[in-house]
């Protein structure tokens, strides 16, 4: 079975202190599923690095790594992301009170079937509103 990656578990999985062995485990279950990801999915995490660089978080050299980690893990992106942004997406956000760059990563799961992998909390409590299984347990 797949799930929905979102951004907050990719950083954790780049940024030393925020992982856990739950975390691990579910970069670890990529050897044998698909993660999927909406199609902003590279531009939110490419910011988090920007911004991570610009607080000296991170060097360059060390954002080129991990965005050749990124590169090996096996991520399908959505092609329906973008076509579904003004309507279905959209009253997600509305109802659920969630950003747009959120309520896309919750679309994708309840659409799909599978569980949306997350660390945030308020994705991850309308997530559940909505009957969709998140990860980590």
């Amino acid at each position: 079975m797949s799930f929905v990656l979102d951004c907050s578990v990719t950083v954790a999985w780049l940024f030393e202190d925020e992982a856990t062995p739950a975390i691990d485990a579910l970069q670890d279950q990529l050897t044998e599923e698909v993660a999927l990801v909406p199609g902003h999915w590279r531009l939110e995490v490419g910011n988090v690095l920007a911004q991570a660089e610009r607080r000296k978080r991170l060097t360059s050299a060390q954002t080129s790594a991990h965005l050749e980690l990124l590169d090996r893990l096996p991520v399908a992106t959505d092609n329906e992301t973008d076509s579904r942004a003004f309507r279905e997406i959209l009253s997600v956000a509305r109802t659920e009170r969630l950003t747009t760059y959120d309520a896309a990563y919750l679309e994708l799961a309840a659409r799909r079937g599978v569980p949306l992998a997350t660390l945030d909390r308020a994705l991850a409590r309308a997530a559940r509103r909505v009957g969709v299984a998140t990860l980590p347990a």
